[in-house]
């Protein structure tokens, strides 16, 4: 009986412990309340040292980076500019023809369909290539974003709205695999798709930016959509690839979108 009445007491002292310290905490933390925050501004510049031992460890890592990123995979004749067509441009039209081509085996692979035509966002591409040699750095400045390949089937009344938005769109937004042609009105007078009309009665397949999928900068580019294939394939990746394969990029302003005569 003494043992159970010694094991009783200390489970009482220890439970009393434990509250006292709760008391104290909740006490001792109401007391304190932050009054004021204070910033100020860090000019980083040259004037700024390098730390040796933090250098020292980080150098073989950047050096190999760098022999990455700028080891030449392609030559460009001509500058790839977003700023030669009204309603394509060079730069790009080689990004929806980089996605159209090597999206197009990858989605037949995963799904047995066929890809139709590419539409991405002018928004989406934040830098020219300059004439001269091509590396994957490129690629990271023209896509510095972590954007997935999503193809989203639409249906002919859908895809319809999507060619008309295009048609309206004030800024060149690029296509592939598509040719969009506007009446002296400038309004949508027709539309090829790899060499044949426009079928409203079928299904169509659109490679396009994962970002657009999921709302984008503009509501327009994809209101309904019947299913969305991930292809689990990064758009910069899409650019590394190509450029790996080719030798000598060449994009220019042409007839993929075609204004009438006023």
């Amino acid at each position: 009986m003494n043992k159970d009445k010694r094991v009783n007491d200390l489970k009482l002292k220890q439970i009393v412990i434990f509250l006292t310290f709760c008391f104290f905490i909740s006490c001792t933390s109401e007391k304190k309340h932050l009054k004021t925050i204070h910033g100020a501004q860090i000019q980083i510049d040259s004037t700024i040292t390098a730390v040796d031992s933090l250098d020292i460890f980080v150098k073989p890592y950047r050096v190999r980076i760098d022999e990455v990123l700028d080891s030449t995979l392609a030559h460009a004749p001509l500058p790839l500019l977003l700023d030669d067509g009204a309603r394509n441009t060079s730069m790009g039209n080689l990004m929806a023809d980089i996605v159209l081509e090597e999206t197009a085996p990858l989605f037949q692979k995963q799904t047995g369909k066929n890809l139709d035509f590419v539409v991405l966002n002018r928004g989406g591409i934040r830098s020219i290539i300059s004439a001269g040699n091509v590396n994957a750095r490129n690629a990271y400045e023209v896509m510095p974003f972590e954007n997935y390949i999503a193809v989203v089937e639409l249906d002919g009344a859908a895809a319809r709205q999507l060619f008309t938005f295009l048609a309206e769109a004030p800024r060149p937004h690029p296509i592939a695999g598509i040719q969009i042609v506007l009446g002296k009105n400038g309004k949508l007078e027709s539309v090829t798709i790899n060499g044949s009309p426009f079928d409203e009665n079928r299904n169509y397949f659109v490679a396009t930016s994962d970002y657009l999928v999921n709302g984008g900068p503009s509501i327009g580019f994809f209101d309904e959509m019947v299913s969305i294939t991930d292809t689990r394939y990064l758009l910069r990746n899409a650019i590394i690839d190509h450029f790996r394969k080719v030798d000598t990029l060449v994009a220019r302003v042409d007839s993929r979108f075609i204004q009438l005569d006023k």
